[in-house]
């Protein structure tokens, strides 16, 4: 078994469990651990740290670090190839993209990590999947309404993991989950800078109960 297929089934073996990524965006190093900790144990596997955070390959380091390999920690807001290559230098695991540049999905998959691009059209959801995605992520989600999510489901794989990010709270998932997502990327309403641990663990379990709540529904 590859390196990338034991990656490709721990990202499977995430989603089944808890397919939310925290995208901890303005999270510093000192608080990496705490914070990081705070969420595995609220039930979370999936951990972004955006590149436009402070020193964000330190905190990304020492979030994979601390967690257990069934934690899949990586960053947010990749725009270049060299960013890929600095991503795989300290350990991450997921690269996660506002946009859809087939370059940088491809730097991403030939560095044996997860990429989970930003796509909002057809078009740009199948080229991305050509180039290696594996998943998609909607943004923003303001702009990709449920019903334009339901649209791209239909023409898309089955199996394709699609994932709303952008102003998702506990409230708004259920429109786009009865819609086809897969799983949400959660922002400021799960994490801003300043926040406590004790208040991010307290978000983190409010998302944690309603994708549960909902998913079985």
């Amino acid at each position: 078994m590859t390196s990338n297929q034991t990656l490709a089934n721990r990202f499977e073996t995430a989603n089944s469990l808890l397919p939310l990524v925290a995208i901890l965006r303005g999270l510093k190093p000192t608080e990496a651990v705490e914070i990081g900790r705070g969420l595995y144990d609220a039930g979370f596997r999936l951990i972004e740290v955006p590149l436009n955070s402070p020193d964000p390959f330190t905190s990304i380091a020492t979030i994979r670090r601390a967690l257990p390999d069934d934690a899949l920690v990586g960053a947010g807001t990749v725009l270049t190839v060299e960013q890929v290559a600095q991503l795989k230098a300290c350990g991450g695991d997921l690269t996660v993209m506002p946009h859809a540049d087939t370059a940088v999905i491809r730097a991403a998959k030939a560095a044996g990590m997860l990429c989970v691009p930003g796509i909002v059209t057809p078009t740009e959801a199948f080229a991305a999947l050509a180039a290696g995605a594996d998943a998609l992520k909607l943004f923003p989600a303001e702009l990709v309404t449920p019903q334009i999510l339901k649209a791209i489901r239909v023409v898309l794989p089955k199996t394709v993991r699609l994932l709303p990010v952008g102003g998702i709270t506990p409230d708004t998932m259920k429109p786009y989950l009865d819609a086809g997502a897969g799983g949400f990327g959660l922002g400021s309403a799960l994490y801003t800078p300043g926040m406590s641990c004790a208040q991010v663990v307290a978000r983190a379990g409010d998302f944690a109960a309603a994708w549960l709540r909902l998913s079985k529904t």
